[in-house]
């Protein structure tokens, strides 16, 4: 019997075992372990480390097969992953710590982002050069309330009284909601991408990143994990990060060919767009010197729990050292 059909007869044995609706745990035939990934959103620049590893043969290397699955919508990828759909999930900081407060056991295992992409975002008729322009105006939100929270922190912090300000709900629609003047701003656009598309289109965006506005920082996106799984699959999460930081070092060194793997797994995406938000959003992968790929600073988590429990974002305590670790880094980082 041949080591392949042996791996695949085993696999097979285990199905059973599978709960109701988990996701089935199962080898190639190569012998590597398929490992199921769901996006946050529709591919683009922030996941091109994913699609570096993938196309540069990183994951195979380490002996995992990843399957990437956008989301039917941005509030799956943490249900799917706690239902045990999915192998992993590309989430928000404010997503996990919410998820937790609300039962759901998943867990942050590394910064894919490390700082907010959120921002204030408006076109020059609208005169808002500081968050303290923002009194008497409109501005747009996807409907998310720690967005409200937000919008509401950055107006105190400007000294502008938040009910001067309207709230609209404009869900995913922030870009043409901006353009055609529904709102004078909005809030909950990424500057590395919303943002750079908008100068692309010589649009002369003004832009106000949240955590320089009041908001305290966190990692835009992270890898979450579901934590019943960490014992069984540390290894595999392991060698996962560590293939994206190989992906990541691809994309250092040669950008326009490491972008390839995005582009080619997705061609409906526009290049020049890419290339642009990619130049923007690079320097971001990398974690603070000294530090380990994909780093989650403790105190960092501590502040923005807080932060979310003083918003009555979160129900429960501010219990953020539960919600992340960073026990499956690459010991040498980059």
């Amino acid at each position: 019997m041949t080591r392949p059909t042996l791996l695949l007869l085993l696999a097979l044995a285990a199905l059973p075992a599978a709960g109701c609706g988990e996701k089935e745990d199962v080898l190639t035939p190569e012998g590597s372990k398929r490992v199921e990934l769901m996006l946050d959103y529709f591919p683009n620049a922030d996941h091109a480390p994913i699609y570096a590893a993938q196309a540069e043969g990183d994951f195979a290397e380490a002996g995992i097969d990843v399957e990437i699955r956008q989301p039917p919508d941005p509030a799956a990828p943490l249900k799917q992953l706690a239902a045990g759909r999915v192998d992993l999930a590309i989430s928000y900081e404010p997503e996990v710590m919410r998820a937790r407060d609300q039962g759901l056991n998943v867990v942050s295992l590394g910064a894919l982002v490390q700082r907010p992409l959120t921002s204030i975002i408006s076109l020059p008729k609208a005169g808002i050069r500081t968050p303290a322009d923002l009194e008497g105006k409109t501005v747009g939100t996807a409907g998310i309330d720690y967005q409200s929270a937000y919008l509401r922190t950055i107006l105190l912090e400007a000294g502008v009284t938040p009910s001067t300000v309207k709230e609209r709900n404009v869900g995913f629609g922030l870009t043409p909601a901006l353009l055609t003047g529904k709102v004078d701003a909005t809030l909950g656009a990424f500057w590395n991408y919303e943002g750079v598309d908008l100068k692309r289109r010589g649009k002369k965006p003004r832009i106000i990143p949240v955590d320089e506005a009041g908001v305290p920082s966190y990692n835009e996106l992270v890898i979450v994990a579901n934590g019943d799984a960490l014992e069984r699959d540390g290894g595999t999460f392991r060698a996962f990060i560590g293939a994206l930081s190989r992906g990541v070092r691809a994309l250092n060194k040669d950008p326009d060919k490491a972008l390839e793997g995005l582009l080619k797994a997705n061609p409906d995406l526009d290049p020049g767009l890419q290339r642009a938000s990619l130049d923007a959003t690079l320097p971001l992968f990398s974690p603070p010197d000294g530090r380990p790929f994909a780093w989650q600073d403790p105190a960092q988590w501590d502040a923005f729990a807080a932060w979310m429990k003083d918003n009555r974002l979160l129900e429960g305590p501010a219990d953020s050292r539960s919600a992340f670790t960073n026990e499956l880094l690459p010991g040498a980082g980059l």
